[in-house]
């Protein structure tokens, strides 16, 4: 079982990760692998919406120039997600928001039926309103949403003062032990009725006749 965590910030080794790292902790001491993937800190291409992803057969996004699609080709093999961003503007910074569209659109059907959650770090404020936002995305996708026990968001200016917000530290812990509760349940079901739900065809509609 294998975990891949998503850290949108530009920071590598700032607020965002120290909360990822927390989660991490907390996995390994349950026995389940994690792996942190830096988005980077260059410029993110937005989905276009060309469908090119979809044409070339391999699901996977014909912009190849900014890592994105090496990233979704991990997503499509691990059990479980975390997507942890820092809060710019009120919203998940636009890195993380570009990067999300690009490799649900492209490798969304690897991930769904899998648990997710989202986490979100700032200074102040901005947080639920970003927490709202990357939860859509797990939402939409058939995903299991890990629980926790207060929103997911931890607040501080540095990693070190990420570490002093002890009710942030806390609901990563929970996050961390949550996920690895859901995974061993699922893997419990494999090979039986209960592996999957029964997968209901989308109908597509649009407003305008």
């Amino acid at each position: 079982m294998k975990v891949l965590m998503l850290n949108g910030s530009p920071h590598k080794n700032g607020c965002t990760n120290a909360a990822l790292e927390v989660i991490a902790s907390e996995l390994k001491a349950q026995g389940v692998e994690s792996e942190i993937v830096w988005l980077g800190n260059g410029p993110v291409r937005g989905c276009i919406g060309c469908c090119g992803c979809r044409r070339n057969g391999k699901d996977r996004c014909v912009f190849g120039d900014d890592g994105v699609a090496d990233i979704a080709e991990k997503f499509k093999e691990a059990d479980g997600y975390i997507f942890g961003a820092p809060v710019h503007y009120a919203s998940p910074n636009g890195a993380t928001v570009s990067a999300l569209d690009r490799i649900f659109y492209s490798a969304g059907k690897y991930m769904q039926f899998k648990p997710a959650a989202a986490i979100v770090s700032a200074r102040r404020a901005g947080t639920t309103a970003s927490y709202d936002v990357l939860n859509k995305y797990i939402g939409i996708n058939n995903m299991l949403m890990v629980p926790a026990t207060y929103w997911n968001m931890v607040h501080g200016n540095t990693p070190e003062e990420v570490m002093q917000d002890k009710e942030g530290v806390s609901v990563m812990r929970a996050i961390g032990s949550n996920m690895a509760w859901m995974l061993k349940l699922l893997a419990s079901a494999k090979g039986t009725d209960l592996e999957k739900p029964v997968i209901i065809p989308k109908e597509k509609t649009n407003f305008i006749r």
